[in-house]
């Protein structure tokens, strides 16, 4: 598909995916559990397992059941865990399709307990102990009550405990003092769950950074996101990890104008060029996933060169200035891409708006259509 032949699209290399997860598991040497929520960070949930299963993914992980029995419904047979859970969740639906549940608190226990004698399988379960993030995992005052009750469901055949684990607050700091002292808390959970019979779950804490950067956080599996769709965690370049963004966002200029000096451009005319110039239009927006506060801010590449969005973005559109290049209508423009052909990368965007890539790829679609190129795990 030429750039002309589509208003915008982003486009996926699924190769890339696969190879980063390769790269990933060759670093840690040990099971790697590959997260694939959010859509698959925005890659496309099933074209992006299907490649990091290619890559030699062990496991998988998602935030919600939804996630997970879309998986199972596409006929992926790997390991699932799914982890964010609220009252009234499906556990038996979950069960049924062979979906490993994190449990975090003593009433999701109770839950997949009742949907374990409800369904006549055994689930199987994974503990979250909060070590310092504050956000999903039973604290230490209700972590060894939470571990006993664990016990005694596993001693009753309800439930079998096959992960203990938990998530990093700074791993992205991979100095910060808090790392230390959430490794310390996770063992002291780990110990607390060992003593108490629980002694063949698998420990899992690394996220992307802490793959990338802390192998004290390894233990028994890794269980990278962003770095599978070939980010760096860090912030920095991601091929000083070995990995390549999987992920190119692009779009066709609409319309082009020439203009005088000191037009007001799009809402407000918070932009005015200071000569002559033309102007093109990018038909995508706020709307689809580009954000409003990249106006002003944040580069694209078109007619050759780097150029910063002029003025706001739009519901629909926004507009570049391009000064005297020979920029036409359907000419392409990329928003983001690896940056090997000069074009701005995710982590570049995420510079200049001040947020981070994760937010980008994950929100980014809207009307944009999706196409694969590689051949890892396609059908």
């Amino acid at each position: 598909m030429t750039p002309s032949a589509s208003r915008a699209e982003v486009v996926v290399d699924l190769d890339a995916i696969a190879a980063n997860t390769a790269v990933l598991r060759e670093r840690v040497g040990r099971p790697l559990m590959a997260v694939v929520k959010a859509d698959g960070y925005g890659h496309g949930l099933l074209p992006a397992t299907r490649a990091v299963l290619a890559g030699g993914a062990d496991a998988l992980g998602v935030a919600v059941l939804e996630e997970a029995l879309a998986l199972r419904a596409a006929g992926i047979t790997a390991p699932v865990l799914a982890w964010l859970h609220a009252p009234g969740a499906d556990y038996a639906a979950a069960l049924t399709a062979d979906i490993e549940l994190s449990v975090n608190a003593g009433w999701a226990l109770d839950g997949v307990v009742a949907a374990a004698r409800a369904t006549g399988r055994t689930a199987r379960v994974h503990l979250c102990a909060d070590t310092g993030l504050s956000r999903e995992g039973a604290t230490p005052v209700e972590w060894p009550a939470l571990v006993d009750a664990a016990a005694r469901a596993q001693a009753d055949g309800e439930i079998t405990v096959v992960g203990l684990w938990s998530h990093m607050a700074y791993a992205d700091a991979p100095t910060h003092p808090t790392i230390a002292a959430q490794v310390r808390v996770f063992e002291e959970a780990v110990a607390i769950a060992r003593a108490a019979g629980l002694t063949d779950a698998r420990r899992h804490l690394a996220n992307s950074a802490a793959t990338i950067a802390l192998p004290e956080t390894w233990y028994d599996l890794v269980r990278p996101g962003i770095a599978l769709y070939g980010l760096d965690p860090l912030g920095g370049d991601a091929a000083t990890h070995g990995l390549r963004p999987a992920m190119t966002v692009r779009a066709s200029v609409a319309l082009t104008k020439r203009v005088p000096a000191g037009v007001g451009v799009s809402y407000g005319h918070t932009y005015s060029p200071q000569t002559e110039t033309t102007l093109a239009l990018v038909p995508v927006g706020y709307a689809d996933g580009v954000p409003r506060a990249a106006g002003n801010r944040a580069p694209v590449l078109a007619g050759g060169a780097q150029r910063t969005i002029a003025g706001r973005v739009c519901m629909d559109q926004f507009v570049l200035d391009v000064g005297n290049a020979a920029v036409q209508p359907g000419d392409e423009v990329v928003l983001w891409g690896p940056g090997a052909d000069g074009e701005p990368t995710a982590q570049a965007w995420a510079d200049a708006i001040d947020t981070i890539h994760y937010e980008l790829v994950t929100r980014i679609g809207g009307r944009f259509t999706r196409r694969y190129v590689g051949s890892a795990g396609a059908v």
